[in-house]
């Protein structure tokens, strides 16, 4: 389970748009979004890293 924090996520379609991130690293990834709290919640078999940067490559930042 990887938890980030994404500060920039302001709404449920913002959660959206990273999950589909996440998912075109790893189509089996599970994704909890919450633009209320900020957190990114991901259960996968991708690093880390390729996460991170499938969340930065949508246009977002990572606290």
């Amino acid at each position: 389970m990887i938890q980030l924090t994404v500060p920039n996520m302001a709404c449920s379609a913002c959660g959206e748009t990273i999950t589909k991130a996440i998912q075109a690293v790893d189509t089996t990834a599970k994704v909890e979004a919450d633009p209320k709290t900020k957190l990114v919640s991901v259960e996968t078999q991708a690093s880390e890293t390729e996460v991170k940067e499938a969340i930065i490559a949508a246009g977002y930042s990572i606290a």
